[in-house]
């Protein structure tokens, strides 16, 4: 039967289960990846498991989140995860290297391989023709210590692009289309491959553009064949040897096909305050600006520098404008100097920022109160740019520059000058020699890991009782992401290896008393959260589980779940449920005490389960969860039962 390139990745690391959409399948992991605002808590469980050395492939630590160092805890953390890499048998990235994702598909991203990354965006790597997959640090922590990955085998959405891109519209406005058709959910339980001779004009960087942000339509990965540019990409980082051609059968099928005519593509910006508020760039042209930040994982290569370098050469931005130049990699950085094109950015008034995630996960370059701030970065959730109030739009860097510019929202098209096409250098610059390969194993176990006086243990988890009587402590609406969960920036990162600190901001951003009250119930029994549709999309960070398990959390009761938080509430023994009738999500309020009777013999039967919601009615919910997943939630999580196996 003919296999399409996502099948075929599937099938070559396929341990467990069947191809067929719906079932749970267990993947062989090649590689992995990990940052430093997950990395800590990976490192934390493998100390906890006992491990001795990863099983994996390759395994790489990257340091690019947390890289203000106002303070010891970020500098003391970055010690203790180069201590923990040494001890593990983990390649390291030191700060100011750059983003973990450019760097590791240059470096180490190998067409045919799986990869699963601590990082939502871990998925940009299948611009190499990689299966590479964005998960919790516990699941990345299981599959450095030779465990399966357990994933929903998912559709295959076939998307045919036709054509080519019009001048001043670029890779980003692919995406942002397909975030205007089809929203933050058009991806749940997809993978999307692209195909087509639309393929031919897009280079690696561009595609991993659009596969990064595969991840805002909440697709489990993006794919891309490897073909000749894919060859040309590896050549190019000194690595012929590594490529290999992986193309759909003649005859291959999806499970959804759509088609985009790229030629008839414009210009497009997401709106505040999410990823799928996609229109035209010209319905809102005019609007004031007050920042305009090209760089981040989202559009982290070359060309998204040097093409805004051309742009402003001999010129200056406007005066009102903040204009951030966040350089995704050392590497990128020593090439636009190299170039020259550092040069035409510095001058027009740029303000140029240390390579790493920077604003993008709120480190640094916050934007003023209600002013626009137009970015490269993939998101533009509530508050996540680090001011609460923020009015964040997503672009790509023509947009961006052009707007910069005249200080205005403007259509690039609008330009006075002829649009700069680049392509990738010839001859990129290398910095493998600032990746620090790990120790032999002889050398490793004689490792101490090295803690500061923020990095905690992880907290003990008791097992799920069979019955819970709990309070509604907390009710949210739809597309509920990680970052209102678990705040990011400055103020709360550093915290990430200390639990009990975390988790005073949780929902900080919806109702700064969650903590406070949390903490409260947890004495008496823990409590339960209600949500609706996608809840806890976004960031694979699972502090968003970890840190109000460690407040009492022990059920979630929503319409729907987003892949990554649904898997990490499992990890960490928090039960997630559904509504079996939709409607019963407007009879539940917060305030009500909710009753779970015989819990482990409900779960162990046919997937659904009674809900008693005191003093007014019983509704049915249901779990979806594989006897694998049973068994994790009755153990209290994933570590407990690793250990016990």
């Amino acid at each position: 039967m003919p296999h399409n390139v996502t099948q075929k990745l599937i099938e070559s690391h396929l341990e467990t289960g069947r191809m067929q959409p719906g079932e749970e399948i267990g993947l062989r992991i090649d590689q992995t990846l990990t940052q430093d605002a997950t990395g800590t808590l990976v490192m934390l469980e493998l100390e906890a498991m006992g491990l001795d050395r990863v099983k994996t492939d390759l395994s790489a630590q990257y340091v690019d989140h947390n890289l203000i160092q106002q303070d010891y805890k970020n500098p003391d953390d970055h010690l203790f995860l180069q201590s923990a890499c040494r001890r593990f048998g983990v390649w390291f990235s030191r700060p100011g290297n750059g983003v973990s994702h450019p760097i590791h598909m240059s470096r180490f991203g190998r067409p045919g391989k799986s990869l699963l990354g601590s990082d939502s965006h871990t998925c940009g790597a299948g611009a190499v023709g990689m299966l590479a997959i964005g998960a919790g640090g516990l699941d990345v922590a299981a599959a450095m210590a030779g465990e399966p990955y357990y994933v929903t085998m998912p559709e295959v959405w076939g998307v045919h692009l036709k054509g080519s891109l019009p001048d001043w519209v670029s890779a980003k406005d692919v995406i942002l289309e397909m975030l205007r058709r089809f929203g933050v959910r058009g991806g749940l339980g997809r993978v999307i491959e692209y195909r087509g001779d639309g393929l031919d004009e897009l280079t690696v960087w561009d595609r991993h553009v659009i596969a990064n942000m595969g991840a805002e339509l909440g697709a489990t990965t993006t794919v891309f064949p490897s073909d000749g540019h894919t060859r040309q990409f590896l050549m190019a980082e000194s690595r012929a040897d590594e490529w290999q051609e992986l193309l759909p059968d003649d005859g291959a099928s999806y499970d959804v096909e759509d088609t985009i005519e790229l030629s008839e593509l414009e210009p497009l910006i997401a709106k505040p305050s999410s990823p799928g508020n996609v229109v035209p760039v010209t319905e809102v042209a005019g609007e004031e600006i007050y920042q305009a930040y090209i760089g981040s994982s989202a559009n982290p290569g070359y060309r998204d520098f040097a093409v805004p370098a051309l742009m402003v050469k001999d010129r200056r931005v406007h005066e009102q404008v903040s204009f951030d130049i966040n350089p995704a990699s050392r590497a990128t950085l020593q090439d636009l100097i190299r170039d020259g094109l550092l040069a035409h950015l510095i001058q027009s008034g740029a303000r140029l920022h240390q390579a790493g995630c920077g604003g993008c996960i709120g480190m640094g370059q916050a934007p003023a109160t209600g002013k626009n701030s137009l970015r490269t970065v993939p998101r533009n959730f509530p508050g996540r740019s680090g001011t609460k109030e923020d009015r964040v739009w997503l672009c790509s860097p023509e947009t961006a520059t052009a707007s910069a510019i005249r200080g205005v929202i403007t259509d690039p098209r609008e330009s006075d000058r002829e649009y700069p096409r680049v392509a990738p250098p010839d001859s990129p610059t290398s910095i493998a020699d600032l990746l620090v390969a790990p120790p032999p194993p002889d050398e490793a176990v004689e490792v101490a890991l090295q803690k500061g006086p923020n990095i905690n243990p992880l907290p003990d988890l008791a097992a799920i009782p069979n019955r819970l009587e709990v309070p509604i402590l907390l009710k949210v609406g739809d597309d509920i992401s990680t970052d209102e969960i678990m705040p990011a920036g400055s103020r709360v990162l550093p915290f990430r290896s200390n639990i009990p600190k975390i988790s005073e901001f949780c929902f900080d951003v919806i109702d700064d008393s969650y903590s406070r009250r949390a903490l409260d119930q947890k004495k008496k029994g823990g409590h339960a959260i209600v949500g609706g549709a996608n809840y806890g999309q976004g960031s694979s960070r699972e502090h968003a589980a970890l840190a109000p398990r460690y407040l009492g959390l022990t059920l979630v009761i929503a319409h729907s779940l987003a892949r990554i938080h649904r898997q990490n509430l499992i990890g960490f023994g928090i039960l997630p449920l559904t509504f079996a009738n939709p409607v019963d999500y407007d009879e539940i309020q917060q305030g009500d005490v909710v009753v779970l009777d015989g819990i482990r013999e409900q779960l162990r039967s046919d997937g659904e389960l009674e809900l008693d919601i005191k003093d007014k009615d019983t509704i049915v919910c249901r779990h979806d969860l594989s006897p694998r997943q049973v068994d994790i939630l009755l153990a209290g999580g994933l570590i407990n039962q690793l250990r016990s196996s």
